[in-house]
C-alpha cells in the first residue's frame, strides 16, 4: 500500500508541477496579484496533489477491483436482464457522482440564469450514459461489432442536430466530453473487463474497451433530444 501511495504521489506531482509553475510565474509577473493570493494558490495546489493522490489510490485499491469483481459475478447469474440493469445503474449513478458533470451543469445554469436546470441536465446526461453502458454490455455479450454501434450512434447525433435547438448542440457535445471523468471511467472500464473475462473466446483488449467511447454518445443524444422537445 505504501509503495503504491509513494508511486502515485510521484506521478501526480510530475503531472501537476508544470502547470502550477506556469500559473505561479504568470501571477508573479502580472501586476495586481498580492502575496496572500499567491500563497493561497500554492496551498490550494498542494491540496490538489494530495486530493488527486488519495483519489487515485482509492481507485487502484478499491474501485477497479470491485468493478471487475462485480463484472465477473453478474454473468454467472445467467440473466442477461440483470447484466443490462446493473450496467445501466452503474452508468447512471457513476455519472451523477462525476464532478465534471456537476461543474458543467452549474456553469450552464449560471450562464442561462436558471433557464436550464442543473438537476434536470445532470439526470439527462446520467440516463444517456446509463443507456449506452447497458448497450455496450449487450454488444459484449452478443459480440456485435463496435463500429456498427458507433455508426448508428453518431448517425443519430447528426440527424438530431438538425432538429434540436441551436443552443443545445454545443452543450450536448460538451456533455459527452465531461462524462469521461475520474469516477465514470474506472467504474465502466472495470465492469466491462470483468464481464469480458467470464466469456469464452473474448479478450479484454478487443471487447473490454470502447465502452467509454460508446458511453459518451449517450449524453450527446440525451441533451439533443431534450433540446428538440423544448
Amino acid at each position: 500500500m505504501m509503495s503504491d501511495f509513494i508511486g502515485i504521489v510521484r506521478e501526480v506531482t510530475q503531472a501537476i508541477v508544470p502547470i502550477v509553475t506556469l500559473i505561479f510565474l504568470i501571477m508573479f509577473f502580472l501586476p495586481g496579484n498580492t502575496p496572500e493570493l499567491m500563497a493561497q494558490f500554492l496551498i490550494g495546489s498542494i491540496m490538489v496533489v494530495l486530493g488527486i493522490t488519495l483519489f487515485l489510490l482509492g481507485v487502484e485499491v478499491g474501485l477497479l477491483p470491485m468493478g471487475e469483481a462485480i463484472g465477473t459475478a453478474i454473468p454467472r447469474s445467467g440473466s442477461i436482464f440483470l447484466v443490462i440493469l446493473i450496467a445501466f445503474l452503474f452508468g447512471v449513478l457513476a455519472t451523477i457522482a462525476e464532478p465534471d458533470v456537476r461543474v458543467l451543469a452549474m456553469m450552464i445554469q449560471s450562464v442561462t440564469d436558471g433557464g436550464m436546470d442543473k438537476t434536470s441536465l445532470i439526470l439527462v446526461i446520467a440516463i444517456g450514459v446509463g443507456f449506452f453502458v447497458a448497450t455496450a454490455m449487450v454488444r459484449i455479450i452478443y459480440n456485435i461489432p463496435i463500429a456498427y454501434l458507433f455508426a448508428i450512434g453518431y448517425g443519430a447525433v447528426i440527424l438530431l442536430s438538425l432538429f434540436t435547438s441551436p443552443e443545445y448542440v454545443p452543450i450536448a457535445f460538451d456533455a459527452g466530453g465531461v462524462t469521461t471523468g475520474p469516477i465514470t471511467v474506472p467504474f465502466i472500464l472495470s465492469l466491462g473487463i470483468g464481464i469480458t473475462s467470464t466469456l469464452g473466446n473474448r479478450t479484454a483488449l478487443s471487447d473490454g474497451f470502447g465502452l467509454i467511447g460508446l458511453a459518451s454518445i449517450g449524453p450527446i443524444l440525451g441533451v439533443m433530444l431534450a433540446g428538440a422537445l423544448v
